[in-house]
């Protein structure tokens, strides 16, 4: 959790990264303000689309916004992880926010091995050997 809440407070200021405000605990929980995104998940909507699927003009906008968040974190050092449509979320006017930092890890120049994530969404150069 201390490093979920370290990378996400040095992703500031960018549109399509979700925005970590502040965060508090109590003696059994951590509480994180996020910036509200009250399009949900980009999951949830894609299963709500006629046969599962986003137009091509809707899939463009949201892997060209998903480029510039990561294109944002690479040029910090921080790799994701874990992206997958549960951790895109729409804010207002169709702004792709990504979020849920919990696999990521501040890696300027080091290639991880570490297997993690979420197994349905696995790169397979991380289950080849």
């Amino acid at each position: 959790m201390k490093r979920e809440i370290e990378i996400q407070s040095h992703l500031k200021g960018h549109c399509n990264i979700l925005q970590l405000y502040g965060f508090f605990h109590d003696k059994e929980r951590v509480y994180l303000i996020l910036e509200y995104a009250p399009g949900g998940e980009i999951y949830k909507i894609l299963k709500k689309q006629p046969k599962s699927r986003f137009s091509e003009e809707a899939a463009t906008s949201i892997i060209r916004q998903l480029c510039h968040g990561m294109s944002f974190m690479h040029e910090k050092g921080i790799i994701h992880r874990d992206i997958k449509p549960e951790n895109l979320l729409l804010s207002t006017q169709d702004t792709v926010k990504v979020a849920d930092f919990g696999w990521s890890v501040y890696a300027p120049s080091d290639r991880r091995k570490t297997l993690c994530g979420t197994l349905d969404y696995l790169p397979p150069e991380m289950i080849s050997s």
